[in-house]
C-alpha cells in the first residue's frame, strides 16, 4: 500500500479528489483555494501558489529561460508588497526582464516532465545568503519552498508551490507530489480557465472575472449586474472569450470543460 510505502494515509488524498470533483466548471477559483487549503495543512505549510507557464515563441535559443514564461498566478494568501520589488510580483518581474537569478534556472530542469524541485535540494548553501533570497523569501520567513510541475503539453505547464518556514521533508513532498499528479483534469482546469490551455492569448482580468458565469447558466443580463458592468461591456468580453477560445458560442466553451483533450504527458513522465 501506498500509506505503508510512504508513511502517511492516502485516503485523505483519495477524498481531497473526489471533493474537487464536485466543484463544477464555474467554480475553478474556489476549487483552487480548497485545494491549495488543504494540502498546506496536510503538509503543516505556511502558502501556497499556483501558476500557469508557457512557452513562448518555440522557445528561443538565445533565451536563457528557453522561453518560458509565467503568465497566470494565484496565491492561497497573497503577500502585501513591501517594495515595487515585492515578492512574487518582484519575482516575476525580474523574470520577464530575464535578470536571471540561479533559482529560475530551477523549473527547466527535465522540462516537460512530473517533477518536484526545491530551494533547499536544488541551490547551494551561499544562494540563501545573497540578497535576492532575503529580498523575495527571507523577508516573508520563507525558509523551503517545493514546486511541483505538471506538463499538459510541450508548451503548457501547470505548477504548484508551497512554503515554509522550516525544512520541507522528503515525506511531505511525496504526499504533496501523490496528489497532484492524479489530477490532469483539475490543472487543465486551471489553465482553461486563466486561457492558457487552447486559448489565442491568456485572459484579462476582466475577461476572467465573466468566464465562470459564463461558464454556469447565467445570462449576459445577469453577469453584468452580478459584475457591476455595462450590458455592452459584458457583451464585448463575452465576444473576446469565445474569440480567444476559438468558438461561437457558450455552449461551444462549454465543450472545451467537459472534452478530455488538451495535451498528454509525454510517455516517459
Amino acid at each position: 500500500m501506498f500509506a505503508t510505502t510512504f508513511g502517511f494515509d492516502e485516503h485523505k488524498i483519495h477524498r481531497l479528489w473526489d471533493e474537487l470533483s464536485d466543484y463544477d466548471a464555474s467554480q475553478s477559483q474556489a476549487a483552487l483555494a480548497w485545494l491549495m487549503t488543504t494540502l498546506t495543512d496536510l503538509g503543516n505549510l505556511k502558502n501556497a501558489t499556483w501558476a500557469g507557464a508557457t512557452r513562448m515563441n518555440g522557445g528561443d535559443p538565445l533565451d536563457p529561460l528557453r522561453g518560458w514564461r509565467v503568465a497566470a498566478s494565484e496565491a492561497l494568501h497573497p503577500v502585501p508588497l513591501q517594495s515595487e520589488e515585492g515578492h512574487l510580483a518582484g519575482v516575476m518581474r525580474l523574470w520577464d526582464r530575464r535578470e536571471i537569478d540561479p533559482s529560475f534556472l530551477l523549473p527547466l530542469q527535465d522540462v516537460g516532465k512530473f517533477r518536484t524541485y526545491s530551494l533547499r535540494r536544488g541551490l547551494p548553501s551561499d544562494w540563501f545568503d545573497t540578497p535576492f533570497y532575503h529580498r523575495h523569501y527571507g523577508a516573508f520567513n520563507v525558509y523551503d519552498l517545493v514546486l511541483i510541475a505538471f506538463p499538459l503539453n510541450g508548451d503548457c505547464e501547470s505548477h504548484f508551490g508551497f512554503y515554509a518556514s522550516a525544512p520541507i521533508s522528503e515525506e511531505t513532498i511525496m504526499r504533496l507530489a501523490y496528489a497532484l499528479r492524479g489530477i490532469k483534469w483539475f490543472h487543465r482546469y486551471l489553465m482553461l480557465s486563466h486561457g492558457l490551455l487552447m486559448a489565442d492569448a491568456p485572459l484579462t482580468p476582466s475577461e476572467r472575472k465573466v468566464l465562470p458565469l459564463l461558464l454556469s447558466d447565467a445570462s449576459e443580463k445577469h453577469i453584468a449586474q452580478q459584475l457591476g458592468l455595462g450590458n455592452s461591456a459584458t457583451h464585448r468580453h463575452v465576444t473576446a472569450i469565445f474569440r480567444k477560445f476559438g468558438v461561437r458560442s457558450r455552449p461551444g466553451l462549454i465543450s472545451l470543460w467537459l472534452s478530455r483533450p488538451g495535451g498528454s504527458l509525454p510517455p516517459d513522465t
